[in-house]
């Protein structure tokens, strides 16, 4: 595997098209387009108008907040005109603010989404654990100057793996119809100063990575026991729960999806964890209905699966 090939610059692209998208949210709203504010959505739409030569609207696998990032954000658009993979990426990347860019593009069939045949979604946020605050890192992680359990934070974490009401960890205003999610796994690990949660999910609630980080954190400090993350999750009531996480030590990392859609595998971001040496969609997901579905199995054969999942 990888990190350089060729683009194609002599044969025009037909068809739906899939791209990643990485961005530093900082200077952003979100993701999703909005009248009253700057958009990742918006920055990305705008250039790919220019490179089209008319209106292009995408779809992406899933919202980011304010100030959140993502490496490997997925959207898919049908281009009103044809162009080739060069012109897509390299004419993009130029349109484009600093803050922004476009990491590959690809041909998919018509039925492809980049939301709906998604299967799953992984996230990393990254907290600086050291007595003074960050420089070089400022933009893209949390700081937190108490020493941290970072073991204690990870056995504390497990007890939200699998489908539960998260109710206590979504924000007051999360538009989901439903409190209920698949938490595929959490990690929590040190690398030296850094202490990175890895969690990745079918899908996840408006403020839930951050809500879970901001209770962590608490264990970790050593105010709150082992069983806290649990009787959170028990009461169902966010009033009752602990700080919400900064945005700026979040990224959306992956959002993953069936082989035979032949997306093309990267290293997990952000950059900065490189070492790890972790690669897309190399953990294998639960069977449950929902991936089951999105993999073509029937319904009902889904259903026999045992678990059920909202996206």
């Amino acid at each position: 595997m990888t990190l350089f090939q060729r683009l194609d610059e002599h044969h025009p692209l037909t068809g739906r098209l899939a791209m990643a998208v990485e961005y530093d949210g900082t200077a952003y709203c979100g993701w999703q387009r909005l009248n009253h504010a700057a958009s990742v959505q918006a920055s990305l739409e705008t250039a790919l108008s220019r490179v089209a030569g008319d209106r292009v609207k995408v779809h992406a696998s899933g919202r980011t907040d304010s100030g959140v990032h993502a490496t490997r954000q997925v959207v898919h658009f049908d281009p009103p005109a044809s162009r080739s993979q060069k012109a897509w990426v390299f004419g993009v990347n130029a349109n484009l603010p600093r803050d922004v860019a476009v990491r590959w593009v690809k041909p998919v069939p018509d039925d492809f989404h980049a939301r709906f045949k998604a299967l799953a979604r992984r996230y990393r946020y990254v907290i600086l654990n050291q007595p003074s605050r960050p420089v070089l890192e400022r933009a893209n992680v949390t700081w937190c100057r108490d020493p941290l359990d970072a073991r204690g934070m990870h056995e504390a974490a497990q007890l939200l793996v699998g489908e539960h009401d998260f109710s206590s960890f979504r924000a007051a205003g999360c538009q989901s119809k439903t409190p209920w999610r698949h938490l595929h796994f959490i990690e929590v690990h040190r690398h030296g100063p850094l202490v990175v949660v890895d969690v990745q999910g079918n899908a996840f609630l408006h403020h839930m990575i951050r809500n879970i980080v901001g209770a962590l954190v608490s264990v970790g400090r050593g105010e709150q026991g082992a069983d806290y993350l649990a009787r959170l999750l028990a009461l169902k009531d966010r009033t009752l729960g602990d700080v919400t996480a900064p945005a700026c030590g979040l990224h959306f990392v992956d959002s993953l999806y069936d082989e035979a859609w032949g997306l093309p595998a990267e290293p997990l971001g952000p950059n900065l964890l490189a070492f790890l040496g972790e690669w897309t969609g190399e953990r294998p997901l639960p069977d449950c209905p929902m991936v089951a579905v999105r993999r073509g199995r029937p319904v009902a054969e889904a259903a026999m699966a045992g678990e059920g999942g909202d996206d």
